[in-house]
């Protein structure tokens, strides 16, 4: 099975920590040579000397806030004027809790624009390259909202879906030039976003965080939370060359809990 990545350069977002930091650990390990990309450049910088390096990699990192489209628009047009991307990861961290119906339409669409708006600038900039390289991951780290939305979390599910779409369509664009698109549906995963969760789970049913934490771990068949390492993994499987026909799908990684196939 071929998992190297060397000579191969890979974008990935929201990497200043959790899933996405694991995930560029992880492809960088594979021989790829990765940009991080976060708006904390004093995480970035603490991330970056963490990175293996091997083969003559040099890593760098981008710093950008995707509340700020436009900005995030001209840096990547700077990183793509030096190299192509043959990797990219659309990572970022969620929207806040709460119900739908309650939620402001600003929250949709300061969501939508994160999310969605964001990740179709990420894809707009790296694809050119990609198509000139003859190969191409895109890889969505979303949520298994997608397949059953999560209770408590409406603009989340609302926008994940959207993403989920999008993620599709464009597969079937990008796939004649080898080009692949797949989502990873991390479950519940030791992060500082669950940490979150836990603490609104154990507000909403009047118990204390041990509680609350014990609860949701009895919902997953494997009974504990996954680790970031477990999430990179499926992100580095789907990123290499193994994963060549394999694109347009949703990838659970959640324990088992999702009911539905």
């Amino acid at each position: 099975m071929n998992l190297d990545l060397t000579n191969k350069n890979a974008l990935v977002c929201g990497s200043s920590a959790g899933i996405g930091k694991a995930s560029a650990l992880e492809l960088a390990e594979m021989g790829a040579t990765v940009t991080l990309i976060a708006r904390d450049e004093n995480k970035l910088k603490k991330v970056l000397p963490e990175l293996p390096i091997k083969q003559g990699q040099t890593h760098n990192y981008i710093v950008a806030d995707f509340n700020e489209p436009a900005d995030l628009k001209v840096k990547l047009l700077q990183a793509t004027l030096q190299k192509n991307y043959h990797i990219l990861i659309n990572n970022t961290g969620g929207p806040k809790g709460g119900s739908i119906f309650a939620a402001e339409v600003s929250e949709f669409e300061n969501a939508f624009k994160m999310h969605l708006i964001c990740n179709q600038i990420l894809v707009q900039s790296v694809a050119p390259g990609m198509k000139d390289e003859g190969y191409g991951r895109i890889i969505n780290i979303i949520s298994t909202s997608v397949k059953q939305p999560i209770d408590g979390l409406g603009v989340s599910n609302t926008i994940r879906g959207a993403v989920a779409s999008w993620s599709k369509t464009l597969a079937n664009e990008l796939g004649p030039f080898g080009i692949t698109v797949n989502n990873v549906l991390p479950g519940f995963t030791a992060t500082d976003r669950l940490t979150d969760i836990v603490s609104n789970a154990s507000k909403k049913m009047n118990k204390t965080e041990v509680e609350a934490e014990a609860f949701m771990k009895s919902l997953v068949p494997a009974r504990r939370f996954a680790q970031p390492e477990e999430i990179a993994n499926a992100v580095a499987f789907l990123s290499s060359p193994a994963a060549s026909y394999i694109s347009g799908i949703n990838v659970p990684v959640d324990g088992g809990r999702t009911k539905s196939l």
